[in-house]
């Protein structure tokens, strides 16, 4: 990545990766709002493994966030976050259990049995 792409929080490669269906699922989000957004994915401290995955529509985008797209979707990720997510791929499923955002996680040393929260 050069400085000017650095600086203007511009990822060569995309961070994370989504798969057709959380893309569409995405775009099905962004269509129903009626607002122009992009897709903030994130992590914060919490939860049974230490840390849990943040999923929003959000429509500003910081000027240190990492911004690059995946299927058609734009997605923003703010710089403490990146270090955890590099080489995610966020999927979507969709069962009688429930629905919702799934993440594959090469960086993750363990996990909690609902697959919102992480070790590293």
């Amino acid at each position: 990545m050069s400085e000017t792409e650095q600086a203007a929080g511009v990822a060569a490669e995309a961070i994370i990766r989504l798969t057709p269906e959380a893309a569409r699922k995405v775009q099905e989000f962004q269509t129903e709002s009626g607002t122009e957004s992009v897709l903030r994915v994130g992590v914060v401290p919490g939860g049974c493994s230490g840390f849990e995955y943040g999923v929003e529509m959000a429509t500003e985008i910081r000027e240190d966030d990492f911004s690059f797209e995946s299927e058609g979707v734009r997605i923003v990720v703010d710089p403490f976050s990146a270090q955890y997510l590099t080489g995610v791929i966020v999927g979507y499923h969709s069962s009688f259990q429930g629905t919702g955002f799934t993440f594959e996680n090469p960086n993750a040393t363990g996990s909690c049995g609902c697959g919102t929260s992480f070790a590293v």
